[in-house]
This record gives C-alpha cells, sequence and structure tokens, in this order.
C-alpha cells in the first residue's frame, strides 16, 4: 500500500498535493483498492464551493458507489476530464493521471489539520 510523504491525507481517504493555495485533490491507494474497479467518476463542476467535509463528487466502482469529499474549503478550479473516458485510471494511477480536481483554498489553516502520511498509515492501520 503505497502513502506518499509528501502529501496530506484526510479521514475519509482523499490525498491532498499542495501547491501554494491550491491544492490538487484524489482518492488514496488504500481507497481505490476497497473500492475495487472503479468504472464510472462524478467529479465536480469548475466554480463549484466546496466545505471542508461535504461530498463534491462520486466513485462508482464494481462494488459499490462512495462519496468523494472535500478535504479543505474553497473553490474547484480545476477537474481532470481524462476521468470520464478512463476512470480506471483511479486505480492504475490514483496519486498521478488519477487526480480529481484541485481547489483554491479559503483557509489555509486547513490543510495543516490533515493527516501527514505516518497518521494515515495510523489511521488505515486502525
Amino acid at each position: 500500500m503505497e502513502i506518499p510523504d509528501h502529501l496530506r491525507y484526510s479521514s475519509d481517504h482523499e490525498w491532498v498535493a499542495v501547491g501554494g493555495s491550491r491544492v490538487r485533490v484524489g482518492i488514496t491507494d488504500y481507497a481505490q483498492d476497497a473500492l475495487g474497479d472503479v468504472v464510472y467518476v462524478q467529479v465536480p463542476v469548475v466554480g463549484t464551493v466546496v466545505e471542508a467535509g461535504g461530498s463534491f463528487g462520486e466513485i462508482e466502482s464494481t462494488k459499490s458507489v462512495s462519496d468523494v469529499y472535500a478535504p479543505v474549503s474553497g473553490t474547484i478550479v480545476t477537474v481532470n476530464e481524462a476521468l470520464g473516458s478512463a476512470p480506471e485510471t483511479i486505480n492504475s494511477d490514483p496519486y498521478g493521471d488519477g487526480w480529481l480536481c484541485e481547489i483554491e483554498c479559503t483557509d489555509p489553516s486547513e490543510i495543516e489539520a490533515l493527516l501527514d502520511a505516518a497518521g494515515y498509515q495510523a489511521l488505515i492501520d486502525g
């Protein structure tokens, strides 16, 4: 199970790559493995305002449909349109081409409240 050190993590199994006040968001390797084969991804619309902890999309797999939650508050500024025709990218490259969206953060302190790699490892080890 891959948990890159340079990312931050939510307890809902999203990862965050920080680039100034903008963050890139995806689901973790653990989450994609638990979901199984991803067959459909609903990403948010650019311009959508999201609140930390609020649902902003869905991932459908052969096993279930799961909500995706915003790890930080802000505005959706970019979405990964490629997932529309290749949702399985979330399974094959969850930390790379399988990213979901980018959010312009309104409260950068929310980033600091996210888990580091060790904290996320402890969460999934339960």
